[in-house]
């Protein structure tokens, strides 16, 4: 009988400390297989998984005996939340695990679309050399926005504020007493933020009232040749009007890490706007050998701790 599925990668070393306590299957090729992960789940205690195994009503019914879905990152929009606490089921995020890794992925993704002379590669083997072409911003001096301000953002924050970035950021949820706020100032709406921000990042959950903020209207609201990046959730920024607006030359460039649908589909929105300072990433930005230990580790010891009886 297996205690433990693992249906998506994870760090060999926390793998191991499960197996010493456990019975463990871990397949990373599962996710990829959803008949054959759905048949193992009689008698599996606890599920630990990424961003693409769905942890839906219908997985659930095929696992009666689960306790525990251990989340190998942060975001919770592919696990039925609810319904696991309907089971009593424990959902454990690993909670800051991968913070710097977006945060360095953020603060370089900004740097490279503002100076935009990383995509000559070609053109200089070709034997081009086109340095008017390439001339670019610095990032000292400019207003960094953020759409949210917790935890990923503030790391993002500390790290602009070192490479002397003014920061303002937008978050209604935040506490305007919190000691953070000294690394930004507030801003009362998006709007305003928009407006002065010279990139934006985007820090918010995917809900009903953040699917597609980042609209025609909010993008037409964006500062001329500011820069947008989106490292949260795909679906909160419209796909169509970001393309329309980097090939119509309204904003300056995009770096997007999540998109709507995973992978993207061949008639994507964004194939139009390949050639506009556009970087596109398959959802990469919080996975780096050090952010893999860390939030590996982190989830099999809150997995071991709930199938102890220590929640």
């Amino acid at each position: 009988m297996v205690d433990v599925v693992i249906s998506e990668f994870m760090d060999a070393a926390a793998v191991e400390t499960l197996t010493q306590r456990y019975a463990v299957h871990f397949d990373a090729a599962l996710v990829e297989d959803r008949e054959r992960l759905l048949s193992m789940g009689r008698g599996v205690r606890a599920l630990i998984v990424r961003n693409r195994t769905r942890v839906d009503e219908a997985l659930l019914a095929r696992f009666p005996d689960l306790e525990a879905v251990g989340r190998l990152g942060v975001g919770l929009d592919n696990i039925d939340v609810a319904r696991c606490q309907e089971r009593g089921i424990a959902v454990l995020p690993a909670t800051g695990g991968n913070a710097s890794a977006v945060a360095e992925y953020v603060i370089t993704g900004l740097l490279m679309l503002r100076r935009g002379a990383y995509h000559s590669t070609a053109a200089v083997l070709d034997g081009d050399w086109p340095r008017q072409a390439l001339v670019g911003h610095e990032s000292q001096g400019c207003v960094l926005g953020l759409v949210g301000f917790g935890g990923i953002a503030r790391e993002v924050a500390r790290r602009a504020q070192a490479l002397g970035m003014s920061v303002i950021a937008f978050d209604p949820f935040a506490d305007p007493s919190d000691p953070a706020w000294q690394m930004a100032e507030h801003i009362e709406t998006i709007e305003s933020l928009l407006a002065r921000s010279d990139g934006v990042s985007l820090h918010v959950p995917l809900t009903e009232q953040t699917r597609h903020l980042i609209d025609t209207e909010a993008i037409a609201s964006m500062r001329p040749g500011s820069v947008l990046i989106n490292t949260a959730r795909g679906g909160i920024v419209d796909e169509s009007a970001l393309a329309d607006a980097l090939c119509e030359g309204r904003i300056g460039g995009a770096l997007l890490d999540v998109f709507e649908c995973e992978p993207l589909p061949a008639d994507s929105d964004l194939t139009r706007a390949s050639a506009c300072n556009l970087v596109l990433t398959p959802h990469v930005a919080g996975v780096t050998h050090e952010s893999n230990v860390n939030i590996s580790a982190m989830t099999a010891r809150d997995v071991s701790r709930v199938l102890e009886g220590n929640a």
